[in-house]
């Protein structure tokens, strides 16, 4: 076993969870809001989902990391929206999001576009966005690459 690993049943998971000792967590979404609330559990459209452990996680952890798709399947920029339209998970949890081609942190401001990834510029980014995007830096956008090993 690693130093600092451990292993324990998900009844004491979700008591972690619930009393507040989770400081980050990387969750999936399918919407999420310019003000950070969060939509995770349901496709209205095909009428399923199961909101799982999704809600205990974003309202209990002090950081909330979204991982998703910038678009979707078709294209479409309706993932990252000025309000989501799907059921809501939890609201104003969201404190970044990582996408396939940006890093965006959410603030009592708005959206922040942090980095872009390669060969993408903030205007494209922008472009696949519904939500307004703001840039604060004016330094070069692009993500590094980082390599495991190098």
């Amino acid at each position: 076993m690693t130093p600092g690993m451990a292993f324990f049943d998900s009844a004491e998971s979700f008591a972690m969870i619930r009393g507040g000792h989770i400081d980050a967590t990387v969750l999936g979404a399918l919407q999420v809001s310019e003000n950070g609330d969060l939509a995770n559990w349901m496709l209205p459209s095909r009428g399923i989902g199961s909101i799982g452990g999704g809600m205990d996680l974003a309202a209990n952890t002090k950081r909330v990391i979204v991982a998703m798709e910038h678009t979707t399947r078709r294209n479409l920029p309706k993932n990252i929206l000025r309000e989501c339209e799907f059921p809501l998970t939890a609201q104003r949890c969201v404190t970044d999001i990582v996408t396939d081609i940006a890093v965006i942190s959410v603030t009592d401001q708005g959206l922040v576009l942090e980095e872009c990834a390669p060969g993408w510029n903030p205007e494209d980014v922008q472009a696949l966005t519904a939500a307004t995007l703001q840039f604060q830096r004016k330094e070069a956008f692009a993500m590094k690459i980082l390599i495991s090993g190098r």
